[in-house]
């Protein structure tokens, strides 16, 4: 079995930003529930904070200043509620290429972590630091160093955690667990072979 994914390694995430303020958003307000029956998570990016966004003018992800931002900055708890995997993949589908918080619900960012979005944690004062300098100015830069645990934006840098073991599977692509049983699907099938609840002998 590989133990690196050279392709699938994921250190630097650059880009503009996109704040949203508040504590303990849910999935719930993510991807609203009815969006949970669609077979695939195709489509999903365009009704990320469907509700919120109709019911809010001016939420973030409904101005324009914002749009094409690769990094969602955001306060305590995000992603909090039901275990709906959807989230972040509707969150990735829109375009944010990671995640950047005081603090993540724990099934939240193992689904995250799964699909490749990273979510790095930072002290209150570092995120706000951060949301302030691109709401200041959309058009700031950042970047998300994975292996120097730490946010650059706006002439400062802002340190940031995240655990050892997803910082690892980030840094090897050993995030993706389906391709890495692709990458050697021949011991897959040996392994297969030998099981009797498969091979019904």
């Amino acid at each position: 079995m590989s133990t690196s994914s050279p392709d699938r390694r994921i250190d630097r995430v650059s880009g503009t930003a996109l704040p949203l303020r508040g504590n303990n958003i849910d999935t719930d307000r993510i991807i609203p529930a009815r969006y949970l029956k669609a077979i695939t998570f195709e489509g999903l990016g365009e009704h990320v904070f469907e509700d919120d966004r109709a019911s809010m003018p001016d939420h973030p992800f409904e101005n324009p200043a914002y749009a094409g931002a690769s990094i969602l900055v955001v306060n305590e708890n995000f992603g909090s509620g039901s275990s709906r995997e959807h989230a972040p993949q509707a969150l990735k589908r829109w375009g944010i290429g990671a995640c950047v918080g005081e603090s993540f619900s724990e099934i939240f960012l193992g689904n995250a972590t799964t699909i490749g979005l990273p979510c790095a944690t930072a002290d209150a004062g570092g995120v706000e630091r951060l949301m302030a300098a691109t709401e200041q100015d959309p058009r700031t830069r950042m970047i998300l160093s994975v292996a120097g645990r730490h946010v650059e934006a706006a002439g400062q840098t802002v340190p940031v955690r995240i655990p050892d073991a997803v910082r690892e599977a980030l840094l090897t692509g050993q995030w993706d667990a389906t391709a890495l049983l692709l990458d050697d699907f021949e011991a897959v099938r040996a392994v297969s072979g030998r099981l009797p609840y498969v091979t019904g002998f």
